[in-house]
């Protein structure tokens, strides 16, 4: 929804395989999140520089 009403996005599908032995899930999923947010707004990672 845009602005109340439907619209068409372009979206993608990410997905990440990890070994449970090494990584926690809930620390995989937080470098999914971080992964998603630098492609939705890549100018965010110049300001952690």
């Amino acid at each position: 929804m845009v602005n109340g009403e439907l619209a068409v996005r372009k979206v993608t599908e990410l997905t990440l395989t990890f070994d449970h032995r090494v990584c926690d899930g809930g620390t995989a999923a937080g470098f999914l999140r971080f992964v998603a947010d630098a492609m939705e707004n890549p100018t965010s990672l110049l300001a952690d520089l």
